[in-house]
């Protein structure tokens, strides 16, 4: 937690604010967590490049309204890795393409009755960059708006709203929209300026440097 807001923490006299602060910390936590989560698939990846990244059992037949919260999450984030997983595939097939759109769009769905806008714009930003990367730029630029649309309701998150502008740019880019594509990727730029969280930033200006303009 930052120092002014452990400060403020402890100078608190109304619980609502304490609750308050303590949640948007969890919020941050739950962030790098999620952000942790794609740097240790990728570390897997390089160590052992046959393994596969575990996933959280589940059972082997449910409804959707069976499923609870901790079903919902494990089912997102085991779809979200698996997402990376083909996208760094060389060899990816027709099959792995539309395994990938499915696997975006999934993991996405099961964040949305329990995740916060935080999530959502990640989910929304993967599939943008699923389109992207398949050069469908109609939807790439659809889901990459969405992405913004959530990621300024996130509180806090200055990283969120610099990945949804690297999202527009890598979905114009697609569409052989450059000047759009070197506009969003500026926005990108400028945004990171505002990201004080080094481990924030070095993920969004890995992904900026890798912008096709």
């Amino acid at each position: 937690m930052p120092l002014e807001e452990i400060a403020e923490l402890l100078g608190a006299d109304d619980a609502s604010r304490r609750r308050e602060l303590l949640a948007r910390h969890r919020d941050r936590v739950r962030a790098r967590v999620t952000r942790l989560h794609r740097v240790i698939h990728h570390l897997g990846h390089l160590i052992d490049p046959t393994a596969h990244t575990e996933e959280s059992p589940v059972p082997d037949t449910v409804t959707t309204d069976e499923l609870d919260a901790a079903t919902r999450r494990a089912l997102a984030v085991a779809l979200f890795n698996r997402v990376w997983e083909l996208l760094e595939k060389a060899d990816r097939t027709a099959e792995d393409d539309q395994e990938l759109v499915n696997a975006a769009h999934a993991s996405r769905y099961h964040w949305t009755s329990i995740g916060t806008p935080r999530h959502l714009a990640i989910g929304d930003w993967q599939i943008s960059r699923v389109y992207a990367t398949l050069g469908r730029p109609e939807p790439a630029v659809h889901h990459a708006r969405l992405c913004l649309d959530s990621a300024r309701l996130a509180a806090d998150e200055p990283w969120l709203i610099a990945s949804a502008y690297e999202g527009l740019a890598r979905a114009y880019a697609a569409s052989g929209d450059r000047a759009a594509a070197t506009e969003w990727k500026d926005r990108a730029v400028a945004q990171l300026e505002l990201v004080t969280d080094p481990d924030d930033r070095e993920v969004v200006e890995q992904d900026v440097a890798s912008l096709p303009v």
